[in-house]
């Protein structure tokens, strides 16, 4: 029976340490770019846009196009940085253990 009390505390654990974890990643502010940095992302840690900077030198209507590749490829870039954060903190919180593939906590 100890030993299910004890299953049980380290389950409430974990949750509380993932709970925090979840706050620590929404309050991370991410920045992703492109163009030598003439377009800027961020990204919250949960991935919601949180501010774009475009240069005004890419404010041509015939440079729509490559202004739209830019934005999109600035998110990207902020979607990977995101995902190595929430990588890092997964293997802080499981203590490096693996988890199953395809088992995702958020």
């Amino acid at each position: 029976m100890k030993d299910l009390f004890g299953m049980m505390k380290q389950a409430q654990q974990i949750q509380e340490r993932m709970q925090q974890m979840q706050e620590e990643l929404a309050a991370m502010e991410i920045g992703g770019e492109a163009g030598g940095g003439m377009v800027r992302v961020t990204l919250n840690g949960k991935g919601e846009l949180k501010g774009l900077r475009i240069d005004p030198s890419l404010m041509k209507p015939d440079e729509t196009e490559i202004v739209e590749d830019l934005i999109v490829a600035a998110a990207a870039d902020a979607k990977t940085k995101v995902e190595s954060q929430m990588q890092g903190k997964m293997q802080e919180l499981t203590g490096g253990l693996p988890l199953p593939p395809g088992l995702k906590l958020f």
